[in-house]
């Protein structure tokens, strides 16, 4: 029941990001089509935006495009996009894979130095390790990851010539440089989300330490291994999840600095380029998917925070 009763609350996020996205759409001043034939300052004939508005649906009552627009969706049709007449929902699905791929990258990379130099910050807490650990972790937070980014390009790739400065090649034609090309953006996004789960992985730890079920395990003479990882690690690990979805959700869209500053041809960057170029059908496309990927994220935090904490399945 308890895992029926998120599903629901999930899908009913959906629905009310999907009918928010639809409205702010048209919310934007202006008329979309008079707009989007406004280049160059020229005024579009009245005729030509007429046919326009038809083509986009716009010419029909609010209601009846909002009803078109969610049965388009229950099918995962997203439109057509406006600059080249393609399926929105084929290019967004063409550039999300990446966008997951270099995510997923950077959630690794965060979670294997992160979650283990907190801990062991925690446990040596006062000591030189855990100041060196701390002050590189404020360090790394203090440098936006933009600068991050070209440093990394200008040492790596241009000074040491290790890796290849940007771009992107499919996994099928060259998996080395497939990665090669994936490392740098990934470990410019790690500079920021892993000195994160260091702070929150130490402080929670140390928070741990202190409750009476850890002093009643040393008390009866558990190994202190065994005491970290089956009494602390376990409890302090549940708001370490949950920081870990939120950055993550918040990634899905902030990507844009980290795949201009390295060419990457992420869904950010289709985003960008679409309101650019005023594409209203590709936007909404993109907004709508960024959504409901945080909102299916959330939910499987949710549910993998009610694994570590039974308690939450009862609340």
């Amino acid at each position: 029941m308890w895992v029926a009763r998120r599903i629901v609350v999930a899908l009913i996020l959906v629905w009310i990001v999907a009918s928010v996205v639809f409205l702010a759409i048209r919310l934007v001043p202006g008329d979309p089509a008079e707009l989007m034939l406004s280049q160059g300052g020229v005024s579009p004939d009245a005729a030509v935006v007429a046919e326009l508005r038809e083509q986009l649906g716009l010419d029909r009552p609010v209601w009846d495009q909002y009803w078109a627009n969610l049965r388009g969706l229950l099918v995962g049709d997203l439109g057509v996009s406006l600059t080249d007449q393609a399926s929105v929902a084929r290019q967004v699905f063409v550039r999300l894979p990446r966008t997951l791929e270099l995510i997923a990258a950077a959630a690794i990379l965060s979670v294997g130095f992160g979650i283990p130099l907190g801990l062991l910050a925690a446990l040596r807490r006062g000591g030189w390790f855990d100041r060196a650990v701390m002050a590189a972790a404020g360090l790394s937070l203090s440098v936006p990851v933009f600068v991050v980014g070209t440093l990394m390009v200008l040492l790596l790739a241009q000074w040491l010539s290790l890796l290849p400065a940007g771009g992107f090649t499919p996994l099928a034609r060259d998996p080395g440089r497939h990665f090669a090309q994936l490392l740098m953006p990934a470990l410019t996004i790690s500079s920021s989300l892993g000195p994160v789960l260091v702070s929150m992985t130490r402080a929670s730890v140390i928070d741990v330490i202190t409750r009476d079920h850890v002093r009643t395990a040393r008390a009866k003479g558990v190994a202190p291994a065994a005491i970290v990882a089956h009494h602390v690690l376990r409890n302090a690990l549940i708001p370490v999840v949950t920081v870990l979805a939120l950055h993550l959700g918040t990634l899905l869209g902030g990507t844009v600095l980290v795949e201009y500053v390295f060419n990457y041809p992420g869904l950010s960057g289709l985003l960008v380029d679409s309101v650019n170029a005023r594409d209203y059908p590709m936007v909404q496309g993109v907004v709508l998917v960024i959504s409901v990927l945080f909102v299916a994220l959330n939910l499987v935090m949710d549910l993998i925070y009610g694994m570590l904490d039974p308690r939450v399945r009862h609340a």
